[in-house]
């Protein structure tokens, strides 16, 4: 198998329980799962599918010589996103807006339940030590560590929002290092460099009042449609495109739906009004403070910029926006 990805370039696949992975239901279901959710009305062409940040999870750590097992682990690692990504966290009793941690919540119980652990026995490959986050730093870490997910899904949103050339993108993958099981940039230059274009991500994108809208809308939605049988919870569990489908054949005798679809659609103007709202929305927000090198000493940014240490304890907070919508009541 070969696999041409537009931010580390070409990879031939050989071994059996990857390529098989690859091949198998609960992994290509997340090509039609959108990242951020249902971004596009809000942000047109910024977004990517969960199949595509998870092949490339999988191919920054091969690229560093991670694991097999820890290229499985960051390769099946998103396999439990509903329809529409953190915004089943707006309506599951297992989510959170503040964190949006619904699919780590279920996660062992959906990759157990899945086809997965029949394809790793196959290749005698133990699922719970697939499953044990402890066994794979380079994959997973809290925030604000650095981590292949944190990182695959940063560079892939700052290669489509073209925030800095493709090629100072490559400049800045070709500046980390893997050092003692840590990703570590080998300056302080890319280090800033990194941390502050994150910092841009999470405040027009992963922490906006747009987010919070999107999120809100789409829940709100998705409530009306299983409240009214148009939808069971489970069909979350296809994909963003079959999900829409089923909703849309009862739009034109439910006059909330089709308002709520107006919401998540962009089509009806909002602001952020603390004094007079409708919805007080919160959103996860996120930051980094990476690890590089000073001279032969590793350090974190916060320990050579002050100011960044206030700029983390300020953006793990979770955001909080009080929405107005500048329309007649919905129905």
């Amino acid at each position: 198998m070969f696999i041409k990805d537009k931010i580390y370039g070409k990879f031939k696949i050989e071994e059996p329980v990857l390529v098989d992975l690859i091949k198998s239901v609960p992994i290509q279901r997340l090509k039609g799962i959108s990242q951020y959710g249902y971004s596009e009305p809000f942000h047109p062409k910024t977004d990517f599918s969960r199949f595509e940040h998870s092949i490339g999870v999988f191919l920054l750590l091969r690229k560093y010589n991670a694991s097999l097992e820890e290229q499985v682990a960051g390769l099946i690692h998103d396999v439990s996103h509903s329809a529409f990504s953190h915004c089943i966290d707006y309506i599951s009793k297992t989510g959170s807006g503040k964190t949006q941690g619904h699919q780590d919540n279920i996660f062992n119980e959906f990759v157990k339940n899945s086809e997965i652990p029949k394809i790793l026995k196959k290749y005698k490959i133990s699922l719970d030590y697939i499953l044990d986050d402890k066994n794979f730093p380079l994959k997973e870490k809290l925030l604000p560590d650095l981590c292949a997910d944190r990182l695959d899904y940063t560079l892939r949103a700052i290669f489509n929002t073209k925030l800095i050339s493709s090629q100072s993108l490559q400049g800045l993958l070709n500046n980390l290092l893997v050092f003692k099981n840590n990703w570590v940039f080998k300056d302080l230059k890319s280090a800033e460099l990194y941390a502050n274009l994150f910092k841009k991500l999470n405040s027009k994108y992963y922490a906006h009042i747009d987010a919070a809208v999107m999120h809100q809308s789409v829940g709100e939605y998705l409530s009306q449609a299983i409240s009214k049988e148009y939808i069971s919870y489970q069909d979350l569990y296809t994909t963003d495109k079959e999900v829409l489908n089923k909703i849309k054949k009862y739009h034109k005798n439910d006059a909330k739906l089709q308002y709520l679809f107006a919401k998540m659609n962009n089509k009806i103007a909002y602001k952020n009004s603390p004094n007079n709202y409708d919805y007080r929305v919160h959103v996860k927000s996120r930051i980094v403070d990476p690890l590089f090198f000073d001279g032969e000493k590793i350090k974190r940014l916060s320990n050579k910029i002050n100011k960044w240490q206030k700029i983390i304890r300020d953006e793990l907070k979770p955001k909080t926006y009080y929405i107005k919508y500048f329309t007649k009541k919905q129905p």
